[in-house]
C-alpha cells in the first residue's frame, strides 16, 4: 500500500530506533484485507467441512478429496497443490508428524492419533492459512494436554498481537506457556506473513524477548502457527519425500494456526 504520511512517519521514527519495519507491500490496504478476509471465510469454511468428516478409518487421502472438492465448490484454488513440488492439495500431519505430511491412500487413521489439517486457500488471488487439531476417538492425557497447551499458545500469542508492539512479544508469550507446561517450540518452522502471496516477510518465530523483532504494524497481515514437541525441538525431514518434517525423537508433536490481520486498534482473525 502506499501509507498516508502519518502511517510513514511513525514507522520510520521506529527505523531510526534501529527496530526491524515490515516492507510497506506487505503492509495491505483496506481493500487487500477485504480479499483476505472472504479467502479466509473459505479456508475456515474447509476445516469446519475436515471437522465434519474425519473419523478412524478415514484415510489422509480422503480428507485431501474432501479439501480440493470444498475449495473447488467456492470458486477457490488449494494453495499448497503442486507449490515448489509438494504434490497434494493439503497437509495432514499425525503423531510424530511436524508439519508437511503429504496425504495418501495407505494411510488411515486409527483411535487415539492426533491430526494437524493445515489449510490454504487463494480466492480472487489472496490467500488466507489456518490448521486445526483433530483427535481420532479417544487418545492419552498426556497427547490432549499437549494439543490444548499448544492451542492456548496460539491464543496468548493473538493477545500479544498489538498495532506499534513486536512480533516479539508474541513469540515471548507462546514459548513462556509452553515451557512453563513442560512443552518444547519447534524453531525450525514458525509463522509468516500471508495474503497477497502464500509467504510473505515477516517471518514470525514461536520464541523470542519482548519489544524485539518486526515492529507490529497496522495493515499487516500474517500467521500464528505455534508447534509443540514433548521433550525436544529437534525435527528431521524426511529423505524419502524432502516434505514431511518428524519429531526427532519420534514423540508427538500438535500444531495450530491462524491468519490475523492488524488495525489501529485491535487485531482480527481472519481465519481459524
Amino acid at each position: 500500500m502506499e501509507p498516508n504520511d502519518e502511517l510513514r512517519e511513525k514507522v520510520e521514527y521506529y527505523k531510526r530506533m534501529g527496530h526491524q519495519v515490515p516492507k510497506w507491500k506487505y503492509v495491505k490496504t483496506p481493500e487487500q484485507i477485504e480479499g483476505i478476509r472472504a479467502s479466509g471465510v473459505i479456508n475456515t469454511g474447509v476445516l469446519d467441512y475436515v471437522s465434519e468428516r474425519i473419523r478412524e478409518g478415514v484415510t489422509t487421502q480422503e480428507i485431501d478429496d474432501w479439501v480440493a472438492e470444498y475449495t473447488e465448490a467456492h470458486d477457490a484454488i488449494c494453495a499448497p497443490y503442486h507449490y515448489e513440488g509438494f504434490p497434494k492439495h493439503v497437509c495432514v500431519s499425525i503423531n510424530d508428524v511436524v508439519c508437511h505430511g503429504i496425504p495418501s491412500t495407505k494411510r488411515v487413521l486409527k483411535e487415539g492419533d492426533i491430526v494437524n489439517v493445515d489449510v490454504t486457500t487463494i480466492y480472487k488471488g489472496y490467500y488466507a492459512d489456518a490448521s486445526r487439531m483433530f483427535v481420532i476417538g479417544k487418545t492419552t492425557p498426556e497427547n490432549e494436554r499437549l494439543i490444548r497447551v499448544c492451542k492456548q499458545c496460539l491464543d496468548l500469542g493473538l493477545e500479544a498481537v498489538k498495532p506499534w508492539g513486536f512480533l516479539g512479544d508474541v513469540g515471548y508469550v507462546i514459548e513462556q506457556h509452553a515451557s512453563r507446561n513442560g512443552f518444547k517450540v519447534v524453531r525450525d518452522f514458525g509463522g509468516h506473513g500471508v495474503g497477497i502471496e502464500f509467504h510473505e516477510d515477516p517471518f514470525v518465530y514461536h520464541y523470542g524477548k519482548k519489544n524485539t523483532g518486526c515492529l507490529i504494524v497496522p495493515g499487516m497481515t500474517f500467521t500464528i502457527e505455534p508447534m509443540l514437541n514433548f521433550k525436544k525441538s529437534g525435527v528431521r525431514v524426511s529423505a524419502l519425500d524432502g516434505w514431511t518434517v518428524y519429531t526427532k525423537d519420534g514423540l508427538p508433536s500438535a500444531q495450530w494456526e491462524y491468519t490475523v490481520a492488524v488495525f489501529e486498534d485491535h487485531c482480527e482473525i481472519l481465519s481459524k
